[in-house]
């Protein structure tokens, strides 16, 4: 191994195809390609990307595997630790990750480690690979709550190590985020993610969705009549933050959350539904990270012009380099250093443009970055019919608010240690219900570092109720 080659460039559709469809943007790695590409691994005796991975994927033995043709091999090493290779593969960020770590990125570029796994991962679901062993049923249950990557990880973990689990789903379909929020062009929903979580169901692990935990069931009502032994927690952070600036309720102004559920989960998209969607001539996305750069972009599919409008500059943009790349190459517009301080009406109460102000940086805030401030007088109007904030979200507040003793942060945050246990004893939650919105593989990261406790706390449990 060790190939001294460039990285090998990875096929996708053109920009100006699919700015026109929902079809996935990137093709991957076929198998001469994606072997080729594995023999640059330079195979190091201290990996530094299986310490930059959030789930430790030995990343050198399933490329190593992957090289010798050994497929099934690098499968089988993959699912020791994530159950989710085909959306990690696609959606990860990896070049702040394991590709970020890699000792070929100092000099040259480091190996296409996401686009390996993706490959890995595809060739599984194609090929009906048997599913990770798991041990004998031990007794004990345990209660999932989002079947997001944070659900899924605990659950698929869980159940390898002999629990019965069930994962109870607010909405009609499976999959959190992964569903409803990352667009068909990213993520495949019929060909990739339904198809990975029935490798978690085949598991063993039962789902029943159109359950809203809070009012269905309680987290108490679960440990109590329901039986399980344990809850985890992993609804994720659906509620949108907005501006609190003039005309944000204006016709026309909604959150990403909403614009995003519609298109992906409600298929806005597909003529064949009779989701509504309202795109007009021209949209403004407000937020400069991956959630801005989706809406961006599929606001660009329904044939809108749009903009992203973002208070910092280019370089403190906190979406993927890959898709600002994308989203450029698909003609999206980037107003840098720009904050909307107004959404302007129309004589109907609808959005007819954004009041902004020009920005400058000034000294590094809490987070490290610069922090923009305004310039005097800069003023202008941004024409628009429809406005999207893309801001962030926070954790929905009815598990908490229903849950005696379930401590939360001025976020709304549920708090949790390192390992996902809470302040009420049996309940345990992870990612985004904890950080806030953040990253699919840090929510699988924290999900399995939460059964990992889980299975840990109920084996204490049973020693010592026999001592």
């Amino acid at each position: 191994m060790a190939n001294k080659i460039p990285r090998v460039p990875v096929r996708e559709q053109d920009p100006k195809v699919r700015a026109t469809n929902f079809e996935e943007v990137c093709y991957g790695y076929d198998l001469e390609e994606a072997a080729l590409e594995a023999s640059r691994c330079l195979q190091c005796k201290n990996p530094r990307c299986v310490a930059a991975c959030p789930v430790n994927i030995r990343i050198p033995d399933f490329i190593g595997a992957l090289h010798r043709g050994e497929l099934q091999q690098a499968a089988d090493i993959i699912a020791e630790d994530s159950s989710l290779p085909s959306i990690c593969g696609r959606v990860c960020p990896q070049e702040s990750q394991c590709e970020g770590s890699c000792i070929l990125g100092i000099k040259s570029e480091p190996v296409a480690i996401g686009k390996l796994e993706r490959f890995v991962g595809d060739w599984k679901l194609e090929h009906g690979a048997a599913a990770s062993r798991t041990a004998p049923r031990n007794g004990r249950r345990v209660a999932v709550i989002g079947s997001g990557p944070a659900g899924l990880a605990c659950a698929s973990d869980l159940a390898k190590m002999g629990y019965g689990v069930k994962i109870f789903e607010a909405l009609h379909k499976v999959g959190g985020v992964l569903v409803y929020g990352i667009p068909e062009f990213r993520l495949p929903k019929q060909r990739i993610v339904a198809r990975e979580i029935a490798e978690v169901e085949r598991l063993g692990v039962e789902i029943e969705t159109d359950v809203i935990v809070g009012r269905t069931v309680t987290v108490d009502s679960l440990l109590g009549e329901e039986g399980y032994d344990a809850v985890f927690i992993g609804s994720g952070a659906g509620l949108p933050r907005f501006m609190g600036i003039p005309g944000e309720n204006l016709n026309g102004v909604v959150s990403a959350n909403e614009f995003l559920t519609r298109a992906n989960l409600m298929h806005a998209y597909d003529a064949r539904y009779d989701t509504p969607i309202h795109v007009g001539r021209r949209v403004a996305v407000v937020g400069g990270g991956n959630v801005a750069m989706d809406a961006v972009r599929t606001a660009r599919r329904l044939g809108a012009e749009a903009t992203i409008v973002y208070r910092r500059s280019e370089k403190e943009l906190p979406a993927r380099a890959e898709e600002v790349h994308h989203a450029r190459e698909e003609g999206i517009r980037f107003r840098m250093l720009t904050n909307p301080v107004e959404v302007l009406a129309d004589e109907r109460g609808w959005v007819r443009g954004l009041r902004c102000v020009e920005m400058e940086l000034g000294e590094p805030d809490e987070s490290g970055r610069r922090s923009p401030v305004a310039k005097p007088g800069s003023e202008f109007d941004l024409p628009c019919d429809v406005v999207v904030m893309a801001l962030g979200t926070s954790p929905n507040p009815l598990i908490a608010s229903t849950t005696e003793g379930l401590r939360t942060d001025r976020r709304g945050c549920i708090e949790a240690d390192a390992q996902g246990a809470t302040s009420r004893p049996g309940v345990f939650a992870g990612g985004d219900a904890v950080t806030g919105a953040a990253t699919v593989i840090l929510a699988m990261g924290a999900g399995r570092a939460a059964a990992r406790a889980i299975d840990e706390y109920l084996r204490g449990k049973e020693t010592a109720r026999t001592e």
